[in-house]
């Protein structure tokens, strides 16, 4: 009697075994398994991975080809476009089934509902999960039976829903025989001339392993008083988890329910644990977003933003992307981001206020910078974020929000510490001048080797007069409304 046909895992952004539910239904299922994963670029079109993305992705399908070799997996490693390398894949294994986790960028959607009923018109039995969210977007609903349009109701009601107990890594599965793999440095998938993420190793380690101590390590070190410190980027406050959880190297289920453990077994910091999870909680209302409102990424979501004055001035925007703004807070943001591939969550929103209220810059250039040097970059998280910071998006205050970069900077980093580390030719300078440095005398700027204009630029515009004009801008859009 012969061995039952293989079973398919599609591999997307669910680079894990822990905790994976379409490769626990293949394992459980007894059946011999190929483990497959498609270089998707021709499908995304637009949203086609940014450079940094790219950089993280080499390295975690690396971690994950050694964590499946231990089991006595293979992963197959193939470019193109999905449906079609599926049908070749599934000719050349026997594969009569194929298990993946959903993915809910809105090309994604279109694409794997043709992908499925076309499989399944070949009588391919098809099975998806959910891996990447805590609660499916449909199923977290208003009393009325509607999609939320607020954060607070939202997580109130996400809260309150139960959340499963995370899947064990089988301890044992069946291969399939090999099949060709492209070689994963074919891919190009690292930069070259130049290396532009040569210092990206001593900050991250990309991977299942990678992703559950980064976890342990927040909640030992920096879960006890995240409430009142993750605002500072000048201390290491933060899970720094999102690129880990972008990927699905690790899931929210896992967080959720480490996080409770590790209250329930050290006592107290409940106030930081949930605070931290409300952070988890933004990315489910983000994806909640996204999948209700698919155009999100590119359209504003409150239409009135349509209308709103952009200058878009092609000069000070790529003084901001190359943190050359001469505000010191906005420049240690653009210099970590280019630097390490990450930027602390209270300083994207400063930068991001400052592109768009007072460079009068749209919001989607800001995203798309963010989406090709962040390797964090998520459709949801990134949208939803630009859309808040610019008032066009859900959750928005019903003032016109601007983030003064000067206050802000004193503020978050008192000391300077973290506009010393990336704005290094500052670093000389007292603390009280250090966010304005165009406040401080002759002599301060003489002591520090500071030169104004050269050594570091003036501030590309006048905040107070920037201000005035993105109101002004803001009440021309509030007018044409009413």
């Amino acid at each position: 009697m012969g061995s039952a046909p293989p079973v398919l895992v599609w591999f997307r952004q669910d680079l894990r075994l822990t905790d994976n539910p379409a490769f626990r239904a293949a394992a459980d299922s007894g059946r011999p398994i190929v483990c497959l994963f498609i270089l998707e670029d021709e499908d995304a079109g637009a949203w086609a991975h940014g450079g940094a993305s790219r950089w993280w992705l080499h390295q975690s399908l690396t971690s994950l080809q050694a964590d499946l070799s231990k089991l006595g997996l293979n992963l197959v490693l193939r470019r193109g476009p999905a449906e079609r390398v599926l049908a070749e894949v599934i000719e050349e294994s026997g594969a009569t089934a194929i298990q993946w986790n959903r993915c809910y960028e809105p090309w994604r959607i279109a694409r794997d509902k043709t992908i499925k009923t076309a499989l399944q018109d070949n009588g391919v039995e098809v099975t998806s999960h959910n891996a990447a969210l805590l609660q499916e977007p449909w199923t977290v609903r208003t009393q009325g039976g509607h999609p939320f349009k607020v954060y607070s109701p939202f997580w109130k009601t996400l809260r309150q829903m139960p959340v499963p107990a995370p899947l064990p890594k089988p301890a044992e599965v069946k291969a399939a025989p090999a099949l060709k793999s492209d070689d994963l440095a074919t891919w190009a998938l690292l930069p070259r001339n130049p290396d532009w993420a040569r210092a990206f190793p001593a900050h991250w380690t990309p991977g299942e392993a990678g992703a559950v101590e980064k976890l342990e390590r927040f909640l030992e070190d920096a879960l006890k008083g995240y409430g009142n410190d993750r605002n500072r980027p000048d201390k290491p406050s933060t899970s720094r988890l999102s690129p880990h959880l972008h990927w699905g190297e690790i899931g929210p289920r896992q967080i959720w329910h480490r996080t409770l453990a590790h209250i329930e077994a050290h006592g107290g910091g409940d106030k930081d644990a949930w605070k931290f999870l409300s952070e988890v909680g933004w990315r489910e209302f983000s994806y909640h977003l996204l999948y209700h409102w698919p155009n999100l990424p590119e359209q504003n979501w409150r239409s009135q933003f349509d209308d709103f004055p952009w200058k878009d001035d092609e000069a000070l925007y790529e003084a901001w992307c190359r943190g050359r703004t001469g505000y010191p807070i906005v420049d240690a943001g653009m210099r970590e981001l280019w630097a390490t591939g990450w930027m602390h969550n209270r300083v994207r929103m400063i930068t991001a206020s400052f592109l768009i209220k007072d460079l009068l810059v749209p919001w989607q250039r800001g995203e798309a910078w963010f989406w090709d040097t962040l390797v964090d970059a998520d459709l949801a998280n990134n949208a939803a974020s630009w859309q808040w910071v610019a008032g066009s998006g859900a959750d928005a205050a019903p003032y016109f929000r601007i983030f003064n970069p000067v206050s802000q900077g004193e503020k978050f980093d008192p000391k300077g510490d973290y506009v010393r580390a990336w704005v290094p030719e500052l670093a000389e300078l007292p603390d009280e001048v250090l966010h304005q440095p165009w406040t401080a005398s002759e002599d301060q700027l003489r002591a520090a080797g500071v030169t104004l204009g050269e050594s570091y630029p003036h501030p590309i515009v006048d905040h107070k007069e920037a201000r005035k004009l993105a109101l002004d801008a803001f009440e021309t859009i509030k007018r044409k409304a009413a």
